[in-house]
């Protein structure tokens, strides 16, 4: 597993490339990329990309003409026409507990809880369509991909998984309603069990010029774009969950290849 950034995440899993909210340029809107960027290798060879709701560092429509029109696109169900008129021909739609397959991947589409308006949570005009999580199977293998997520007492029906993919922060000062912080991903830890967590949406994005500020404001901004993974790892160990915390600075490879659940 490759962690790019954000929560662009690249998993080979069941004989299938997949590839998770593609971030791949090096502005989003008024963020800026403040880590290692992609190339081209990152998203080359993509079998499957998968979307989990339609906020723009998610849905990237420049990033995902990088990956390409060719490729399969699985989007919340609701989203499929308007990206489709974008010039996204293959594109499907999902929704809660309906599955999809890609070689030997199953794929199963699990609940949210954020936003899944294009332009927020407050606007009720424009595209919008329900966020989502994944579930990744094969072989006896059960990845979790929470997308962008607030925690969720019905994230234990999901469990055990052998990995678990959670964000843990963002790129700002500060978390809205429906997102995970340190505190709140080793909490779910708790109700998922998986075997390795990853935490994912930190260190990536940030507003342009605002890392490189000087005094308490551009200090506490490069604060946030590093010290989440570890908060959460310290959270983790400290409410003696039996889960290893891989941590990958964006642009790194997290090695999988133990993951595989133990017995509970």
């Amino acid at each position: 597993m490759r962690f790019i950034g954000h929560s662009t995440v690249r998993l080979e899993l069941g004989g299938a490339v997949v590839l998770t909210d593609p971030v791949l340029t090096p502005r989003v809107g008024p963020l800026t990329r403040v880590a290692q960027p992609p190339s081209e290798q990152d998203w080359s060879g993509v079998d499957i990309v998968l979307i989990s709701h339609l906020h723009a560092d998610h849905l990237h429509l420049p990033s995902l003409r990088l990956v390409g029109s060719d490729t399969r696109i699985v989007v919340p169900r609701g989203a499929g026409p308007w990206l489709r008129r974008k010039g996204f021909p293959l594109v499907e739609e999902i929704d809660v507990g309906e599955r999809i397959t890609e070689g030997n991947l199953c794929i199963t589409a699990t609940p949210a809880h954020h936003s899944g308006h294009r332009w927020g949570p407050r606007l009720t005009h424009g595209p919008q369509s329900p966020a989502l999580g994944h579930l990744l199977e094969s072989g006896g293998i059960r990845v979790y991909v929470a997308g962008d997520t607030g925690l969720f007492p019905e994230m234990a029906s999901l469990a055990p998984v052998d990995v678990a993919l959670l964000p843990v922060w963002g790129w700002g000062w500060s978390l809205g309603e429906g997102h995970l912080d340190p505190a709140c991903a080793s909490e779910a830890v708790g109700l998922l069990r998986p075997s390795v967590a990853v935490p994912v949406h930190w260190g990536t994005l940030a507003f342009t010029g605002l890392a490189r500020m000087p005094g308490p404001p551009g200090s506490r901004m490069r604060r946030l774009l590093v010290d989440p993974p570890q908060e959460f790892a310290a959270e983790v160990a400290a409410a003696g969950r039996d889960t290893s915390v891989r941590i990958a600075a964006p642009g790194t490879s997290v090695p999988l290849d133990d993951a595989v659940r133990r017995p509970r």
